[in-house]
């Protein structure tokens, strides 16, 4: 298995991608690695490297910046992943530009409405606790009721392939438990899927609520894009902001240095726990092949823990897991939809 990576983007810079592809060569991955070779260093057998210092992550409008410029890493990885040359794809830039790049050269699998980003959050606690899958975090901002139904077969079947759930308690995030609750698009979504959960891979246990994601009442919980990404980014925020506040307590008196120093292990730990690196990231799927898209601001750990999960994945083929279970629940689209993957790539 290769996996393709494209390197412009992070936050940290190229060189800091080039450190995670180093780290997964050394566990024996193959890497296709696009991005300005000048920035990398010495990356050994494992590594074929493209000079490709051409980005177009920060684009405000990715659908047309991918189409107009072919030499961009991102497209060239993308490329090879479609033609064959990869089976997965690690993007280190912009969701935008990974969707669309992934739209137009690797294409939608077949019945799939539209893609969507599943991200496995960690759990803390004292005994190891398998991560709550949330999907969508960002691929589209808008999603009919057909939409979520899909993502949550999606959900599950990467739940049971990827974090060994073997039939995942599925819910949609809304603004309240009971059934009635949500938008119309929610209520719809929760009509059809507890309809359709019994014996279908998901155990359908109905809507929960932002303070629940995290509490282990659901195994996957799905929403839009928009607030998918907006739920993830304040949890994100939340947590280095308490994760702060408790190194500043622990520093600003001798006493709080001492305590410091006797809960060092146990905040090392829960500090463990909690880091999105360990994931490797969202991954992407409705796709024909796997693709995985870490946080711009990894260091090489994060970026070589994407790298890793999306060898893995191609490897268990979970892209064709993930399709069998879609097929399996009734849940893919009968009729062609008509939409140009611009009209996706650029929400």
């Amino acid at each position: 298995m290769v996996v393709a990576v494209d390197a412009n983007g992070a936050d940290l810079g190229p060189g800091e991608v080039a450190a995670g592809v180093r780290e997964a060569a050394r566990q024996g991955v193959r890497v296709l690695l696009f991005g300005p070779a000048g920035e990398f260093g010495e990356m050994g057998p494992r590594v074929e490297v493209v000079d490709a210092p051409v980005s177009v992550a920060k684009s405000p409008d990715p659908a047309r910046a991918v189409r107009s410029t072919p030499d961009a890493s991102i497209v060239q990885a993308a490329r090879a992943v479609g033609e064959g040359r990869a089976q997965a794809l690690v993007c280190a830039g912009g969701t935008g530009a990974a969707l669309a790049a992934g739209l137009f050269n690797v294409k939608r699998a077949r019945g799939i409405h539209r893609p969507a980003l599943a991200l496995p959050i960690p759990i803390p606690g004292p005994e190891p606790v398998r991560p709550v899958t949330l999907l969508d975090v960002g691929a589209s901002v808008h999603a009919r009721s057909e939409h979520l139904v899909q993502f949550a077969f999606m959900g599950a079947a990467f739940a049971k392939a990827v974090l060994g759930v073997e039939q995942p308690r599925v819910a949609l995030l809304s603004n309240g438990a009971e059934a009635e609750r949500g938008s119309e698009t929610v209520v719809e979504a929760g009509l059809a899927l507890r309809a359709r959960s019994d014996g279908q891979g998901l155990r359908w246990v109905g809507n929960v609520e932002g303070g629940d994601i995290v509490a282990g009442v659901a195994d996957v919980i799905v929403t839009d894009g928009f607030t998918g990404n907006i739920a993830l980014k304040l949890m994100e925020g939340v947590s280095q902001t308490v994760l702060g506040a408790v190194r500043e307590a622990a520093l600003s008196s001798l006493r709080g240095k001492l305590g410091g120093v006797l809960l060092r292990p146990s905040l090392m730990a829960f500090r463990e726990q909690i880091d999105p690196e360990g994931q490797g990231g969202a991954y992407l799927l409705g796709l024909r092949r796997l693709a995985v898209v870490p946080h711009g601001r990894f260091a090489g750990r994060g970026f070589a823990q994407a790298i890793l999960r999306a060898e893995r994945g191609a490897r268990e083929d979970l892209v064709g897991a993930t399709h069998a279970a879609l097929s399996e629940a009734g849940a893919l689209r009968s009729v062609p939809v008509s939409a140009d993957p611009a009209s996706l790539a650029g929400e």
